[in-house]
């Protein structure tokens, strides 16, 4: 009788692997209220590392992190109306507070452009306090109809940044540095995530902004994720806020802003791009355990060796974790840390410590590929384990990135893209065959273009620079 498997297979029914996942590897549940979550442990550890490597990328900027509030006076948001149309289905509106009805809505937080602008223009007065560079840590509220763990939530965790500069060369030129050296050098080195950097179009831009950059994703399936987007601004809010400086020939002149983040949507990208039936693989520069030592029997000597090996290990800088609940079947340990991602276990049992051995399984080639389990000694595991974390860190790129261009399809029409994306896959077609009118008919197919490049594959300068190619796919 066939063994039931302990996730349903990817190759059956995408949508309900990932629904199994988040659920075994506890990463998350849902909330009491329908579209909120709760983020386990284990799933927070993922939140919080990459908050350690996004922060201190963000910081090598200049940027400085501060606070805003939760709660946005309604009348903010009316006063960029781009904006506002935007972002009004998603509102959740607060009209009562303490037992009586306030005088004026608020809003609980959407994003914080308004309220960010409100301050800015007390803020700065003169050149001299250009650029302005904040960025924060907060959660959100955007009402979701469809909601789904870590890829669409009424509330979810990010970082949001929102700077002011003197010229719109600055403000261009940052939104960029953002958009590639935080974002796309987090997500390529520390993520193992492979993704297209590209120009959102005129449709598909933030509510407000002249231009956003974004960065999109294949998951295993085939389908896009938006991994993060970089906004420019423009002078919109600027003049809706009256955010002024006095320039240094005397004039009184509008700054140019910028707006920009990531959410704890890049949870469930990683488990959609990386993880296999067997549950996640955690890309080992990011990993908050990159090994874990588990003891296979209670045995004194076993436990004590588990020890000593656990603190080898950390010593030499590797987070590592001990398992020793050893009153908890092996078997079972084994698979929970599986599900987990943990990019490699050192297995020790009472034969290995006759042999003076350990027995290593590396998660990400597989315990089945070559390499993925074999015995190592003891005294070798202390130089072998940086080489294999990083071996296999450069593997999951590697693989996410040969599966893109593997499924990604060159086509000259409307018909022919929407058929290379049911196909589970994505399609390149020239912007000048496409246009407004076929980025329309692509939507009628559930299919949108997820960014604008260039023929050779850079970010363009324009959306509507000759030669531009629209990547269009199905999408979360």
């Amino acid at each position: 009788m066939a063994k039931t498997p302990v996730l349903t297979p990817q190759a059956d029914d995408f949508p309900r692997w990932y629904q199994d996942l988040i659920n075994k590897a506890e990463l998350a549940d849902n909330g009491p209220v329908r579209g909120t979550m709760v983020i386990r442990p284990y799933g927070y550890g993922l939140w919080e590392r990459m908050q350690q490597e996004m922060d201190a990328r963000i910081k090598e900027t200049g940027t400085q992190n501060a606070y805003f509030p939760l709660l946005i006076p309604q009348s903010y948001l009316t006063r960029e109306a781009e904006h506002v149309e935007g972002f009004a289905p998603e509102l959740a509106v607060v009209t009562h507070g303490g037992g009586k009805e306030l005088e004026e809505p608020v809003v609980v937080r959407p994003t914080s452009e308004t309220i960010v602008n409100e301050y800015f223009s007390k803020w700065v007065q003169s050149y001299r306090d250009l650029p302005l560079l904040i960025n924060q840590w907060a959660n959100v509220v955007r009402w979701e109809m469809r909601p789904r763990l870590f890829l669409r939530t009424s509330e979810f965790l990010w970082q949001e940044g929102h700077t002011a500069h003197a010229t719109y060369e600055e403000a261009r030129d940052f939104a960029a540095r953002i958009h590639r050296h935080v974002y796309g050098d987090f997500m390529r080195d520390v993520l193992a995530m492979d993704f297209v950097l590209g120009r959102k179009t005129a449709k598909e831009r933030f509510a407000g902004a002249i231009n956003t950059l974004t960065l999109e994703g294949m998951m295993a399936d085939g389908k896009a994720l938006q991994l993060g987007t970089s906004h420019e601004l423009g002078q919109n809010f600027a003049k809706a806020f009256d955010t002024r400086y006095l320039s240094k020939d005397g004039t009184q002149e509008l700054v140019w802003q910028t707006s920009w983040g990531s959410t704890t949507r890049m949870i469930g990208a990683l488990a959609m791009m990386h993880g296999d039936d067997d549950g996640l693989r955690v890309p080992p520069r990011l990993a908050p355990v990159q090994v874990v030592v588990l003891a296979i029997k209670g045995d004194d000597a076993v436990l004590a060796k588990v020890h000593e090996i656990g603190d080898t290990l950390r010593a030499a800088g590797i987070r590592v974790q001990v398992d020793d609940r050893t009153d908890t079947p092996f078997g079972r340990r084994a698979v929970d840390w599986e599900l987990k991602g943990v990019p490699a276990r050192v297995e020790v049992g009472p034969r290995d410590l006759e042999n003076g051995t350990a027995m290593l399984v590396r998660r990400i080639p597989g315990k089945h590929s070559p390499g993925g389990k074999e015995p190592v000694a003891v005294d070798a595991l202390v130089g072998l384990l940086p080489t294999v974390l990083e071996e296999d860190q450069a593997l999951l790129l590697t693989q996410a990135r040969a599966r893109r261009e593997s499924r990604t399809s060159d086509v000259r029409t409307v018909d022919e893209a929407v058929e290379a994306t049911a196909a589970g896959g994505w399609a390149r077609v020239p912007w000048a065959a496409l246009g407004e009118e076929g980025e329309a008919r692509l939507a009628e197919h559930s299919v949108t273009v997820r960014c604008l490049v260039t023929e050779d594959g850079a970010v363009p300068d324009a959306e509507e620079t000759p030669g531009n190619v629209a990547l269009v796919a199905r999408s979360y």
